[in-house]
């Protein structure tokens, strides 16, 4: 007997550990679309031990959270923010003026927000070696924030919307290359995916067509030949690696996708040809309609953007959510993303209800950011449902957002890995 209550208490898992029962007025079933009532989710470290109907005894030394009150989902996921940037009228001086230390601070306090508002996964799609960093701090328990999936620097060509010498006069204008994140040619674009790597990335951002807030003056243009994608998407297979292209014009989305990639991001000008080449090729399509919507209105306000942007703003920012609404129509496979970052950090929410004023139904507005999400970024083993074995990533709300949208805004309970960072 005292050899046994020894190893219990030298072991760093107790054998008494304490386990936490989550009482669930409704559960959202996010694999088979329904809402169930009156079920107990029960955790133990971080992960889900069992999900049973009805409310479960609790032990001595068991926890109970009470949310019979509540709707009960999977913990939310972002596929698409920019960890490090929030947009404000002096983003374009910021390079001259802050330090990797004073981005650090900044995005810290992003992903606090993120989480907050129920996102216990992101995908970063575009930064520098801080949100790698960030992502390392994180995992290891340093800081709070949500479990972070990085595509470190994004890949451009020369020119294209991701070269950071954009806009610059000739004292800091650089002929930048692979590794940091400018590529011309094959040769380039193998290393720079091997560059990614070497750095600590988990998958591939490219930029197959010009952007809206690069200081560029074409926002659609293609900016990669097929056979260069076809590089990147073959290097990347080799090192583990998905591959998410930003793309407002259709011929970039068809280079991209036929190039192989995983999925197309914002996709402004996606033609039916586009759509009919997605689900043949089984490409996920992530709209940001918030996005557009928020640069759209920034562009009104005088002095935010240079005029150049300014203009590309106004024209793409507006389409994003009727290019939506028919990419759904057609049966496009779709994954939530927001490109937080171009708005305020903690507002990321709002793009449910600009998901379903287009058309999606609730539910399936919801399991875009949990199954399918989950799916994209090749983790549904681990995150985007409820279930026995997977990580402890669940959030409460008010109300019933299956049946009122709205309620997804209403976030009270927020749990990641087993711990709780917010219930009110």
């Amino acid at each position: 007997m005292k050899q046994i209550l020894l190893i219990a208490l030298l072991s760093p898992i107790s054998l008494f550990a304490q386990k936490t029962l989550l009482y669930c007025g409704k559960l959202v079933d996010v694999k088979a679309g329904k809402v169930q009532t009156a079920y107990t989710i029960v955790v133990e470290g971080k992960k889900i031990q069992s999900v049973q109907a009805g409310y479960l005894p609790a032990g001595k030394s068991d926890r109970i959270i009470d949310l019979k009150n509540k709707t009960v989902l999977p913990g939310l996921i972002d596929m698409h923010v920019h960890m490090e940037s929030e947009t404000n009228p002096n983003a374009y001086l910021d390079r001259f003026t802050k330090n990797p230390g004073d981005v650090a601070y900044q995005a810290l306090v992003h992903a606090k927000k993120t989480l907050n508002v129920g996102f216990t996964t992101v995908r970063d799609l575009g930064g520098s070696h801080v949100v790698i960093s960030l992502r390392n701090a994180i995992n290891r328990g340093i800081v709070d924030g949500p479990r972070i999936f990085t595509a470190g620097v994004s890949i451009a060509t020369t020119g294209g919307h991701a070269d950071d010498a954009n806009g610059l006069n000739e004292t800091f204008k650089k002929d930048l290359g692979p590794e940091d994140g400018v590529v011309n040619g094959l040769s380039d674009a193998a290393k720079a995916v091997r560059q990614r790597y070497k750095e600590g990335s988990d998958l591939i951002k490219i930029t197959a067509t010009g952007g809206v807030l690069s200081y560029a003056k074409d926002g659609m243009g293609a900016q990669f030949t097929e056979e260069e994608v076809r590089a990147i998407v073959q290097t990347a297979k080799d090192y583990g690696f998905r591959v998410a292209a930003h793309a407002h014009g259709a011929e970039g989305m068809k280079r991209a996708i036929l190039g192989g990639v995983n999925s197309i991001e914002h996709g402004t000008y996606m033609t039916p040809e586009v759509m009919e080449l997605m689900k043949a090729h089984g490409t996920y399509y992530v709209p940001t309609i918030i996005a557009g919507r928020s640069v759209a209105d920034s562009a009104k306000i005088p002095n935010y953007y240079p005029e150049m942007v300014k203009k590309k703003a106004e024209s793409i920012g507006p389409i994003i959510q009727s290019t939506f609404g028919k990419a759904y129509k057609a049966g496009v496979k779709i994954a939530f993303g927001t490109d937080a970052g171009v708005f305020g950090h903690g507002k990321n929410l709002n793009e449910f209800l600009l998901m379903h004023e287009a058309g999606m139904p609730a539910m399936e507005a919801i399991q875009s950011a949990t199954v399918a999400a989950a799916d994209l970024l090749g983790q549904s083993d681990s995150i985007g449902s409820i279930e026995v074995g997977k990580f402890a990533d669940i959030v409460a709300v008010d109300g019933d957002p299956t049946q009122r949208m709205e309620d997804i805004l209403k976030m009270k309970f927020v749990m990641r890995e087993g711990k709780v960072y917010k219930q009110d």
